[in-house]
């Protein structure tokens, strides 16, 4: 039977695994394609301790984000209400709706933060003044509720 060796991936390998992942592969495989293409190198112990650092660094680069959000999400929260002022028509109806973009440029004014607008969650539909309920997803284990205020000019 062949023997199969261990080899590091340095990049992403279709159907065989992510970048810095140990696997095991046929000799002709890894001497013919994986190494010449620079896809993967045999595994040392060298090697292995080097994959260890950089997957160490990349846990605590996630850690430091994490933390980050979270101090974002405590200072929203603690601001608690926002304040978008719109042109408003009869009936305290406003012209236009309000957007992620409207609630990104409040919350940058009042707290200095910046803000992904691709992570605020609005109502359906904003068409009054009033007082509305919003989600700003700051990480994908983080999310704030804020308070929005919706006012004449």
């Amino acid at each position: 039977m062949a023997k199969r060796v261990q080899v590091v991936l340095h990049k992403d390998v279709k159907k065989l695994g992510q970048a810095d992942d140990l696997v095991e592969v046929a000799p002709g495989y890894a001497r013919n394609y994986l190494i010449p293409q620079q896809l993967a190198s045999i595994a040392t112990p060298g090697v292995l301790k080097q994959v260890e650092q950089r997957k160490e660094k990349e846990r605590q680069r996630q850690l430091a984000i994490l933390k980050e959000a979270q101090d974002q999400k405590t200072a929203l929260e603690t601001v608690g209400r926002f304040t978008i002022r719109k042109q408003v028509g009869e009936g305290d109806a406003i012209f236009g709706t309000v957007t992620p973009q409207d609630v990104v440029d409040v919350i940058k004014e009042v707290t200095g933060q910046d803000i992904d607008r691709r992570g605020v969650v609005l109502p359906d539909e904003i068409s009054r003044i009033g007082f509305y309920s919003a989600e700003v997803r700051l990480h994908p284990e983080v999310t704030a509720h804020i308070e929005i205020q919706v006012a004449s000019l």
